[in-house]
Order: structure tokens, then sequence, then C-alpha cells
């Protein structure tokens, strides 16, 4: 890509740690390799409304450790109609935006494809910022390993308490319609059962939670449950217990956007600066509309409408490993 004009960097959707990380990095490698840099405040809505300065080398400083975005989020319904996306087209004009970075998750990279397919000289590049870790073509999105580890703290604070009352606890976690962070923190919090949504065998979860007999070696236990969009949350299962197994002391937790903050693992931090300056790569080498993402170590350019377009499948052993850790 030519070197005129100006980059633009936005986060969309909901904040995840690391997203920092992402602007410090593409900003300081789109400055070394010559680009100019503007940043866009509030999303798709603060580039429909001209929410843009350019940013520095300076700008970007000593915000690697910080959770959420500095240049906010929010979510645009003027983007979803056509009206909306053309006027975000023409301040991008105005600006001399010519290439647009989008660090967010599905929904995010949704806009970014439409937008794209609409407007044939603009450049969109993706980055996976996500704390839910669904985006096909990469085995993880930024933000999700603090998450993750956010949770996992958690949950080992209520086990002091579920152990000292001899309580089950219900603790529901962030996921959307994928249950990575419910299985693998179960898994690293030893608790009993994880009850997610890719787990669609004919026996009912929670009958099989309790026909383990899970209660015959320890007297307390957490189970992790992904929110529901249908009502199917922790709060559910919990009243289901208190119905249909009235002995035993049932407690709900739901951690909400705890999970979003605090400062970024050192996980996500090299994820973000290694996609970041992947990205300025990828411009450099004439991609467009891909996501940068990463298999097994390596950094991957994957087309958006990939990324998008697919449930990303969670590996089924990882069921077998807490099935069996949690006997």
């Amino acid at each position: 890509m030519e070197k005129k004009g100006y980059i633009g960097i936005l986060t969309s959707g909901g904040d995840a740690s690391g997203m920092n990380a992402t602007i410090r990095a593409i900003t300081r490698s789109a400055i070394c390799n010559g680009y100019k840099v503007k940043g866009i405040y509030r999303g798709y809505e603060g580039l429909i409304h001209d929410e843009i300065r350019e940013l520095t080398s300076e700008d970007v400083s000593n915000i690697i450790q910080r959770g959420g975005t500095i240049l906010k989020t929010a979510r645009s319904k003027d983007f979803e109609t056509p009206e909306g996306r053309q006027k975000a087209y023409e301040v991008m004009q105005k600006e001399e935006i010519t290439a647009l970075f989008v660090i967010g998750g599905n929904g995010s990279l949704t806009g970014a494809r439409v937008f794209a397919q609409e407007h044939d000289d603009v450049v969109c590049i993706g980055l996976p910022g996500t704390i839910d870790n669904d985006l096909c073509g990469t085995d993880r999105t930024i933000g999700y390993d603090t998450a993750l580890n956010t949770i996992v703290d958690c949950v080992d604070k209520i086990r002091d308490t579920a152990t000292s009352h001899e309580r089950i606890f219900f603790v529901e976690v962030m996921g959307r319609d994928a249950g990575f962070l419910a299985q693998n923190s179960a898994i690293a919090s030893g608790a009993e059962a994880a009850i997610i949504p890719e787990d669609q065998t004919d026996k009912d979860q929670l009958e099989e939670f309790i026909s383990r007999g899970f209660r015959k070696t320890k007297n307390s236990s957490i189970v992790i449950v992904t929110e529901s969009a249908t009502g199917k949350g922790a709060a559910y299962y919990a009243d289901r217990v208190k119905k249909e197994y009235p002995q035993y002391d049932v407690r709900v937790t739901i951690l909400g956007h705890l999970q979003r903050g605090g400062s970024p693992s050192a996980g996500d931090r090299i994820l973000a600066s290694r996609l970041g300056c992947a990205s300025i790569q990828a411009l450099m080498e004439g991609q467009r509309n891909v996501m940068i993402g990463i298999r097994n170590d390596k950094v991957v350019y994957v087309p958006i409408a990939e990324a998008i377009k697919q449930h990303k499948p969670i590996d089924n052993s990882l069921i077998d490993v807490l099935n069996e850790l949690s006997i």
C-alpha cells in the first residue's frame, strides 16, 4: 500500500484487556514504517461523528499495562444502516484515512466486512479483541487470557466460602455462545463441572453432574456456567437444584463485567504486540479485508468473512479432562 493518507484505528464492541497494547503496537509499528496514524474515538459511532485525531508515538506511551481502551468503545446503531456507513465513509475521505484497523470481536469485524464490501477503495484490517475467544482462524484472541486468569482468581476465593459452608456454587462467566472461558477456567480452578453451549449431548448437563456422585468425596462444589441469552445461566441451574435436590445448599455468583477489566496479562501483551506489528506488515504486503490471527504460535492472515462466519469449535478432550479430574 502507498504510504499516503492515514491509518485509522478504532476499538469496537465490548472492551478487552490488551486493546491498549494493540493500539500501541499498531501506532508505533506504523510510524516506524513511514505511515501516519489517526485514532478514532468511540468505535464506529466516533467514525460517523468525526471524533478523530492524529496519534504520535508519545500518545501511546505508558498504556501497554492499562486495561480498557484509550480510544473508548461504543456500539453504533447508525453504522448498521447504509446511510450511517456512507457517512462514515465520507468522514474517512475528509480525514484522509485510507486503511481502517478494527480491534474487536465478531460484531465489530462483521461491520468491517460490510463496510469494505460497500466501498472498494477502503482497506480493512481486523484484530481479534474479545474475551470470548470465539473468532475462527486464531487460536487465541486478545483479552481472553486476562479474563481467564481473572475468573480463576475469583473462583479460588469463592472456593473458600463454598468449603466453609459446604455449598454448591454456580458461577456464571461471560462467553456469549462460546464456552472457552467456562471450560478452561473450570479446569484451571479445579471446579467440579462446566456447563457450556458446546456440550450438546442428549444427557442433561445438570443431571450428569449430579449423577457422578460429586458429594461422595467433597463437601463443596463449584460449577462454572456460560452466560445464556435464553435464560439458562447460573440462576437457572441453581433454581433447578433447589427444586429437584432440596438437600443441597446452593448459591449463585455472576462475575459480570469484572471479567473485562484489569491490567492485561503478559500473554495478552505479547499477543497484542505481535498481532499489531503483523497488521502493519499485512498492509505493506497489500493484504486487505483480513483478520490477523495466530495459529500454532505463528501469525496468520484470515479472511474476515472466514473469521466471522463459522462457530469456533471447542476441543472436546477438554470436557474429558475436567470429568476425569473432578472425581
